[in-house]
């Protein structure tokens, strides 16, 4: 368990993000009774947002568990908290399935009767079938992450190579469940906005882009419990620099999947893959997609090739949470031009919706937080690792 002085600072935050979070959803709820598509708009940009950062956590965890590298011993407490608010993600997702009419053309029978290609895709993007893949989604996160946790549990009570064994064996074939799970999650959730369009890279664009959020989520919490103990004792320069270089690693990660995707569809200037672009690039999107370019790549590209802002948390810090707030940019992006397509739209419930939906799920994951030792225990990696930082 964490001590009385932490557990103190994470219950007031606790208190906080629930507090924000309920006046936010609230607010937008409101609202909603009014522009009832708005709402589901802004609701769907804040859960894609959102939901990518416990689905991060569980990718990034299981990649540590496989490679035990120094760096993940510092935020695998925030990750394996994040991997255990799958049930709460679960609820925020019952409003997505509420806006199914006012968000999904594919719902509508008298524009699926009129539409050769969507009565094509009609068996796939049918809303019974649309709800059963959403709940086994949930399903099989929340089964995957409480067999890790479980390990992790056992691991912590008792030295245990068996423990040990399990965590690495499950994260291996784990990673593969993950990556054809968000998959199809994101082909339902976002690139269904517009059923007529199709990507193969955009999966792989939502995978990278949901690892950058949880490694700049986990390192504001790293951040807010780096000067706590055992952390402030053991955690090094090298350590930090490590966790610089990951994010590094997937801010570059996703602006070659971004870019490939781009390049591709827009050399080959076919009329199914292009019409995705088109709107993005007009009527004001261009500049958002430009702002994209500039603060999801080169901005933190450029900041990250210094090794003295990689070892300096604070700073580290500070990029993560910009890393966040264009991880929004990036979602608003992605959702909003699928219904206003011929200029640049924001809403304001865009942002009161984020803060919402983050607001209640930062709860849950404070919540999981404060019930574990900060650092993992009886882990036989984890020494060796900590005296590689020190060095």
């Amino acid at each position: 368990m964490v001590d009385d002085v932490t557990r103190a600072r994470l219950e007031a935050l606790q208190w906080q993000s629930t507090l924000v979070g309920a006046s936010a959803l609230a607010l937008c709820a409101i609202a909603g009774i009014w522009s009832p598509g708005q709402f589901f708009r802004s609701y769907l940009v804040a859960f894609l947002l959102w939901s990518g950062v416990p689905l991060g956590c569980l990718a990034i965890l299981m990649v540590h568990y496989l490679v035990a590298g120094g760096w993940g011993f510092l935020i695998r407490r925030p990750l394996e908290s994040g991997t255990r608010t799958f049930l709460v993600l679960g609820l925020l997702a019952v409003p997505i399935l509420f806006g199914i009419p006012f968000l999904y053309v594919w719902s509508h029978a008298d524009i699926v009767a009129s539409d050769p290609l969507l009565q094509h895709k009609h068996v796939y993007l049918n809303v019974p079938f649309f709800l059963a893949r959403t709940v086994a989604y949930f399903a099989i996160w929340y089964a995957l992450a409480k067999t890790l946790s479980r390990s992790s549990e056992a691991q912590d009570r008792q030295a245990s190579a068996a423990a040990t064994r399990r965590l690495y064996n499950v994260s291996g074939p784990g990673l593969i469940v993950y990556g054809l799970t968000v998959t199809f999650a994101s082909i339902d959730w976002a690139m269904s906005l517009e059923p007529g369009w199709f990507s193969t890279i955009y999966s792989a664009v939502f995978m990278m882009g949901q690892a950058l959020s949880a490694l700049a989520f986990v390192t504001l919490i790293l951040a807010l419990l780096i000067t706590t103990t055992p952390l402030a004792d053991l955690a090094s320069e090298q350590h930090l620099l490590d966790l610089g270089n990951m994010i590094l690693a997937f801010v570059m990660l996703w602006a070659y999947m971004a870019f490939s995707q781009f390049l591709i569809i827009w050399a080959g200037n076919l009329k199914d893959e292009i019409g995705w672009y088109i709107p993005r690039l007009r009527g004001g999107w261009q500049w958002v997609g430009l702002a994209l370019a500039a603060g999801h790549f080169a901005l933190p590209f450029l900041a990250l090739l210094s090794r003295d802002l990689k070892q300096r948390v604070r700073y580290l810090a500070y990029l993560s949470a910009w890393l966040l707030i264009i991880r929004f940019v990036d979602m608003v992006w992605n959702v909003n031009p699928a219904f206003d397509r011929s200029v640049f739209r924001f809403h304001w419930m865009d942002p009161l919706a984020a803060i919402g939906v983050g607001g209640v799920w930062i709860a849950a994951f404070l919540s999981e937080l404060k019930k574990r030792p900060i650092l993992p225990l009886h882990d036989p990696d984890l020494p060796g690792a900590l005296a590689e930082g020190l060095r």
